[in-house]
C-alpha cells in the first residue's frame, strides 16, 4: 500500500480512479476516531465510477504511523510549522493531535498529491477535521460533507464522562482482544441501529486495538476541550464553501439535534435546515449502515454544485 510523507510521518493512502473524467473534483474521505480508511469502501465502489476517490489513515490510526521514524526529519517543510506540529515532552504529545494539526496534515496531503479541487467527506471526528481543513485550505477544498458529525455545545458533565470513558477504553486494550470469542459480534452491534456484517465487526476490533495510544488519547482530549468545542461553530460560520451534514435518525453518539445545532451556523442552513439530511434507520456509522442512501445524497449534493 502506498505511503506519503507528511511532516516526516508516513501516511498510508489509496487514490482510486475508475473514471477517466478528470474535470470532476476529487473526493477525499476522512475517517473517525479509532477507525481507518477501510470503512469507506461501500461508498468508494460506486462513487469511483465518476470521481477519483482518496482515502487515507489519519496519523496514529490504521496503517499510518503516529510519529516520524527515529532520526527522520520533515523534508521541505518550514521549520516553524514542523516544530509547532510536533512539539511535546516525554509526558505529553497531545499537541500533535489537535483538529488543527490533522487539518494541516490534510492540507499538505492535497498539496503533495497535487489535488487542486476536492470535496472532503468526513465521518464523526473526521467531519470536524474536514471543516477545519476547509477553513485553512479554501483554495483547494470546494465543499464539505459531514457524516454523523456535529456539536458546538459544551455540556461539562457529559464531556467529562465521555473523556473518562474514552481514556479507560484506550488504556485497557489488550493486544489479544481480536482473539476473544464473539468480540467481533459485539463490535458489529456497537453504535449502530442494526447489526453490521461480521467482517465489519472484526475490522472495528482490529482498528480499536491497532490505534496508537498517544494519537487515540490526544485526538480525544484535544477535540473535546471547552475551547475547541466552542471554536467549531465559529469556523462553520465563516466557511464560504458549501457544507452539508448527514445525520443518523437513531445515532446515539451524535444525535440529530447536535448535528443541526452545528449546521445552523452555516449560511445555507436558513430556517428549514437545508444543509442537514437525516438518514432513516441509521446509527453512528452511516457509511456502513445505509451506504446506498449516503451515496445517493453525496451525488445529489455534488451535482447541485457542479
Amino acid at each position: 500500500m502506498p505511503t506519503i510523507d507528511i511532516l516526516g510521518v508516513p501516511h498510508t493512502y489509496e487514490l482510486i480512479a475508475q473514471s477517466p473524467v478528470s474535470s470532476n473534483p476529487v473526493l477525499v474521505f476522512i475517517h473517525g476516531w479509532l477507525l481507518s480508511r477501510h470503512y469507506w469502501q461501500p461508498l468508494i465502489e460506486p462513487l469511483s465510477l465518476n470521481y477519483r476517490c482518496l482515502i487515507y489513515d489519519l496519523r496514529g490510526f490504521g496503517d499510518s504511523q503516529s510519529v516520524a521514524p527515529q532520526g527522520k526529519q520533515a523534508i521541505n517543510q518550514p521549520e516553524e510549522l514542523f516544530n509547532a506540529h510536533h512539539e511535546c515532552d516525554e509526558n505529553n504529545c497531545y499537541s500533535s493531535y489537535t483538529l488543527a494539526a490533522y487539518a494541516n496534515d490534510l492540507k499538505i496531503l492535497l498539496q503533495k498529491l497535487e489535488i487542486e479541487q476536492a470535496w472532503v467527506i468526513g465521518h464523526s471526528l473526521g467531519g470536524s477535521i474536514a471543516i477545519r481543513g476547509a477553513d485553512g485550505c479554501s483554495e483547494r477544498i470546494r465543499g464539505v460533507i459531514c457524516l454523523n458529525s456535529g456539536g458546538g455545545i459544551y455540556l461539562k458533565e457529559e464531556f467529562e464522562r465521555f473523556r473518562n470513558l474514552g481514556q479507560q477504553l484506550i488504556k485497557q486494550r489488550p493486544r489479544w482482544l481480536p482473539n476473544v470469542p464473539l468480540i467481533d459480534w459485539i463490535f458489529a452491534r456497537m453504535m449502530v441501529a442494526r447489526p453490521l456484517e461480521p467482517h465489519w465487526g472484526k475490522q472495528r476490533v482490529i482498528d480499536f486495538v491497532k490505534a496508537d495510544g498517544k494519537a487515540a488519547l490526544g485526538s480525544l482530549l484535544e477535540s473535546t476541550t471547552e475551547a475547541e468545542v466552542h471554536l467549531l461553530p465559529q469556523v462553520v460560520s465563516r466557511l464560504k464553501q458549501p457544507l452539508y451534514f448527514l445525520a443518523g435518525s437513531q445515532d446515539r453518539v451524535m444525535e440529530s439535534k447536535y448535528v443541526r445545532h452545528l449546521a445552523s451556523f452555516h449560511p445555507s442552513f436558513d430556517l428549514n435546515g437545508n444543509n442537514v439530511i437525516e438518514i432513516p434507520n441509521c446509527g453512528h456509522l452511516s457509511m456502513l449502515e445505509q451506504p446506498e442512501i449516503v451515496v445517493d445524497k453525496i451525488i445529489e449534493i455534488l451535482l447541485n454544485h457542479s
